[in-house]
């Protein structure tokens, strides 16, 4: 059951039952955006203060501001919430004049293993503080081509080709890339709280289809990953603060250094906003918010499409990698411990095939793996964000698009769908709509 939307935020001269229909179908805007229930006063104050540093934007140092500064001196985007709007999902650009906004390229070079560029470093910073040239700006140019159902219709895919203008400390050389889209944040704190275990029991499981799954093992303690689109980052903590200093240049206390490379002179001279700029006491109250985002709720479960829907979605065999439940462990949040939860996902990298390989490796993730990634909220996100693009990179502009680009463990799966009557996809896309 959603919440009912707001008489004020619908458009004037609506009937009442076109108004009862509206209420029904589209969900608030902000849905991604309520606490778990259940927090006390202490820790209301942590989430708001967490909220407030989501959504805030950060600024130049030095400035009267001082728990707020400390932009760049290269950077991406002004806060957190630019690349997920509403605590939504991010989109690619539709042609190459027009700006990423919600999304930005990982950058590496070729090796064993492979490491981050010498100049650009591991993230290409697309803008600068006065004096400090951005690195540049990748284009998306996309390449579009048709598939054929076994009934006879077809669907035109796209996938996306990106080229570095303007660069401002050199040619980028041999260079691996990746273009990746902001994901949604609700419910990330009870995927924090997956016991690595789980994850290691579920790698060990037989499963269908040649479908094999695998945990992206972190460095030399070998901590399990299940943050970021390769699984990178083990805990939630440690993907926010991440996130700080690859995308706006915020230092803290787990990345205490600037985001310059040796070569970029003016970089390394501009002011900071102390060290770190971001506290620990900011940072506990950002992981705290992130953490305590509900899940985004089911909707429409019983009508009969999603329900027959929910059945195709097990036969065709998407839940053998987005598994509809996990239940968390232990838990520093009181809140999320113990808890069973319906994300959709098994947090494990998967082979996807040539057709979504970004062809860069990432610790124990190839350039064709890629993690499974939470259907939760899958539904809503077209409604409440304004551009929406589904798959790492975007290129999917529905769900059915998405379908068809799986390969690699998802091959027999895609294979089935393809196949498949039109009202059996149908259903299919009906329950993936109420997720």
């Amino acid at each position: 059951m959603i919440r009912p939307w707001p008489m004020h935020r619908l458009a004037a001269g609506l009937c009442l039952a076109a108004v009862a229909l509206a209420a029904a179908a589209t969900p608030p805007r902000d849905l991604l955006t309520d606490p778990i229930p259940g927090m006390n006063g202490d820790e209301t104050e942590s989430f708001l203060r967490g909220r407030s540093l989501f959504r805030q934007s950060w600024v130049i140092a030095p400035a009267r501001d001082q728990a707020l500064d400390g932009l760049g001196p290269l950077y991406n985007r002004l806060a957190c919430i630019s690349c997920h709007p509403r605590n939504g999902r991010g989109g690619a650009p539709e042609n190459p004049a027009q700006r990423m906004q919600t999304m930005l390229v990982r950058l590496s070079v070729p090796g064993d293993p492979p490491r981050p560029h010498p100049v650009y470093g591991e993230q290409l910073n697309e803008e600068g503080i006065p004096g400090v040239p951005g690195e540049g700006r990748a284009e998306v140019h996309w390449q579009y081509e048709t598939l054929s159902l076994d009934d006879g219709s077809r669907v035109e895919l796209r996938r996306p080709l990106l080229k570095f203008v303007d660069l401002a400390y050199g040619e980028l050389g041999p260079v691996l890339s990746s273009p990746r889209v902001g994901p949604p944040v609700a419910g990330l704190g009870l995927l924090d709280a997956v016991p690595a275990a789980t994850l290691a029991a579920m790698a060990r499981e037989t499963k269908a289809d040649g479908v094999r799954g695998s945990v992206n093992h972190l460095g030399p303690r070998r901590l399990a990953g299940r943050f970021g689109l390769k699984a990178n980052s083990s805990d939630l903590r440690s993907q926010i603060a991440g996130a700080f200093h690859g995308d706006m240049s915020i230092t803290s206390p787990l990345f205490p250094d600037e985001n310059c490379s040796p070569a970029q002179t003016a970089c390394r001279r501009a002011p900071d906003g102390g060290k770190p700029e971001l506290s620990a006491a900011q940072l506990a109250d950002i992981t705290f918010y992130i953490a305590h985002l509900a899940p985004p709720p089911r909707r429409d479960t019983e009508q009969p499409a999603v329900v027959r829907g929910n059945a195709r979605f097990a036969e065709f065999g998407c839940a053998v990698c987005h598994r509809p439940t996990l239940q968390s462990g232990a838990s520093r949040f009181r809140l999320l411990a113990g808890r069973s939860f319906a994300p959709y996902t098994d947090l494990l990298l998967h082979d996807m095939g040539p057709g979504l390989a970004d062809g860069r490796p990432d610790h124990a993730a190839s350039g064709s793996q890629w993690r499974t990634a939470p259907l939760w909220g899958i539904g809503v996100l077209a409604a409440i964000n304004e551009q929406v693009g589904y798959l790492h990179d975007g290129r999917a502009r529905n769900f059915e698009e998405a379908i068809l680009w799986h390969g690699g463990e998802a091959a027999a799966a895609q294979r089935r769908y393809r196949a498949a009557s039109a009202d059996a996809r149908a259903e299919l896309l009906a329950f993936l709509q109420s997720l």
